[in-house]
């Protein structure tokens, strides 16, 4: 008996199939083993990311809108494809093994793009300072290398954030409460490596070579991969109840369209829903009714027509699917705040490329190089806000995050507006230096320092430990529990919609201010366009968002379910008490 209550109480079980032992798997020290892949990769991801744009316009020699609009297309796909990743891992195959599969996918990807850089034989030539265009074959290479990635990420980026998550019993107070750090510092982590690549990749990209800068963090992948696969014998895995979870989200709403005609009853409980007993044995969790989207309600209507067998969809069921289109409404107003944040790798770099970037007589900043700000002000507020802020706020609050999941999101929304401020002030600013200096030519450098450009990226940092882990952790506590992997990637898809959104505004823009002899807001020559009103216009589409995004907050309500306690008997209800979003008008 005593050896049965070591178990962990969320169903979870280890490598070998068997329930998992408490004490002998999971929590940090398995964690342990995954904090490393995750900050190998973002070194990865973001030695290639943070440099792109100057890559494919000193290298490949492709002109300002074009390689603005491909480094968006490769970025927003890099964070679209999670989609299918998390449903072969919630339908199929885990996420474990979704994980391991796709992470060397991955590999092979970073290994060919590090041939790509390398060879000569797969770089255009120059004769005399006159360079030729990038050959079909080498542009094929090249894309094919980095789109390989891209796949390889549709696997990784969904499953390795939830994994981690699923080493904590939520039936477990003190897991529980270990769990509510988590995400911080899981993301921490992935700062520290994007930290690395901002700052020392970059710099060897542009100065000893780009085979170096991408084979580095290459090799890092590899022995990452090593070293979670070391720690296989201590993780938890759970196990899919539901073979195919994503299938309630096109069953209820045509379930409650059959049973349009029918009268809904007045009190909740006469609709359709298992005993409690069922989500005990079954080891899931009974998801109770919410007064949103009552037409979907219909769907666990029990009475049915004369004769029919057909069984109601239950309230959980239902309550599900009401989960995934209230996250999808929140969804669509994260994608401005992610155009916003697509700006720190495509026209914040190539505005840095403008300006005095000299530091002393001998060493010269490269301008991808500054995002580093972004990552060491992340690095920097994590810690403050889970050691200080949200002791503080859960004192005032009483709420055991210190503020709402959409509170979060809210100040770190309103942050990056006064980021998109910044910015819009400085480039008037660098245009006016450029009216008094006379300069006209793309490769003339303009009389002013890339450190006026610091105040944008230090913000958007802060911004992010608000927004991207709020993000990462709303969707991941909202979604159904047979849908986790893929409720995780509304983050990762908002972000990959965000990049293709500024690549189409970026186009767009170029070709309705660029005709006829009207004088582009984004041109080849930054020296002569007129960036800061293309500043201006996202200030004001954030603004909007922002109004709209209070609307829709006020009306979300917060996922509530049973859990159990200690034996299983005992439920109650998570989802906190609405008083505590009062300040905001944010409804728990």
């Amino acid at each position: 008996m005593e050896a049965k209550a070591d178990y962990t109480q969320d169903g979870t079980v280890d490598f070998r199939g068997q329930p998992a032992v408490s004490s002998k798997t999971g929590k940090w020290k398995a964690c342990a083993f995954l904090v490393g892949y995750e900050a190998f990769e973002r070194m990865a991801f973001y030695g290639v990311a943070s440099n792109l744009v100057n890559y494919l316009t000193t290298q490949l020699h492709e002109d300002t809108v074009s390689s603005v609009r491909n480094v968006n297309n490769w970025s927003g796909s890099v964070w679209i494809t999670p989609i299918l990743g998390a449903y072969v891992a919630d339908s199929y195959l885990g996420r474990f093994w979704t994980f391991t599969l796709s992470s060397l996918v991955y590999v092979l990807g970073m290994t060919l793009l590090t041939v790509a850089v390398s060879l000569k034989s797969l770089r255009p030539t120059c004769t005399n300072g006159i360079c030729n265009k990038a050959s079909t074959s080498q542009i094929a290479f090249f894309y094919t290398a980095l789109y390989t990635m891209a796949i390889g990420a549709g696997g990784t980026k969904p499953n390795i954030s939830t994994f981690g998550a699923d080493q904590f019993d939520d039936f477990n107070p003190n897991e529980k409460e270990l769990k509510a750090s988590f995400f911080n510092w899981w993301m921490f982590t992935s700062f520290l490596g994007a930290l690395i690549a901002t700052l020392g990749l970059v710099y060897i990209q542009e100065n000893l070579g780009w085979g170096l800068g991408y084979g580095i963090p290459t090799a890092g992948l590899l022995l990452s991969l090593v070293i979670f696969y070391i720690g296989t014998p201590i993780y938890r895995h759970k196990v899919s109840t539901t073979k195919t979870p994503a299938r309630d989200i096109i069953r209820v709403p045509i379930a409650a369209f059959r049973n349009r005609k029918l009268q809904l009853p007045i009190n909740p409980s006469d609709l359709y829903e298992h005993n409690l007993q069922h989500y005990v044995n079954s080891g899931k969790r009974q998801v109770y009714h919410t007064p949103t989207l009552r037409f979907l309600d219909k769907a666990a209507i029990k009475e049915v027509s004369a004769g029919s067998t057909r069984v109601p969809l239950t309230v959980s069921q239902v309550e599900g699917a009401k989960l995934i289109f209230g996250m999808a409404l929140v969804w669509l107003v994260t994608l401005i705040p992610s155009t916003i944040w697509a700006q720190i790798n495509t026209l914040f770099v190539k505005q840095g490329t403008t300006l005095d970037r000299n530091l002393g007589p001998h060493f010269k900043i490269p301008s991808a190089s500054l995002g580093s700000f972004v990552t060491l002000s992340m690095l920097l507020s994590v810690p403050m806000y889970d050691r200080f802020f949200v002791p503080f706020m859960r004192q005032k609050t009483g709420h055991p995050r210190g503020i709402t999941l959409l509170q979060r999101l809210g100040i770190g929304f309103s942050i990056q507006i006064i980021a998109i401020a910044i910015a819009y002030v400085v480039e008037v600013r660098r245009m006016h230096v450029i009216g008094a200096n006379h300069v006209a030519s793309p490769k003339d450098i303009v009389p002013m320092s890339i450190f006026w450009l610091l105040p944008q990226y230090v913000l958007i940092g802060i911004a992010d430990v608000f927004n991207a882990i709020g993000l990462l952790e709303f969707f991941y506590d909202q979604s159904p529990e047979d849908m986790q992997s893929l409720g995780t990637t509304f983050f990762t898809s908002g972000i990959g919609v965000g990049n293709f959104l500024n690549s189409f505004l970026v186009t767009m823009v170029d070709k309705i201010t660029g005709r006829g002899d009207k004088k582009s807001w984004i041109g080849d020559n930054l020296n002569d366009c007129h960036l800061d009103y293309y500043y201006g216009f996202l200030l004001v589409m954030s603004s909007v968002n922002m109004v709209v995004f209070l609307w829709v907050s006020s009306r979300y309500i917060y996922k509530r379910e049973s859990i159990r306690v200690k034996e299983g008997l005992c439920v109650q209800m998570e989802g906190g008490n609405p008083t505590l979003d009062a300040s905001l008008g944010l409804q728990v």
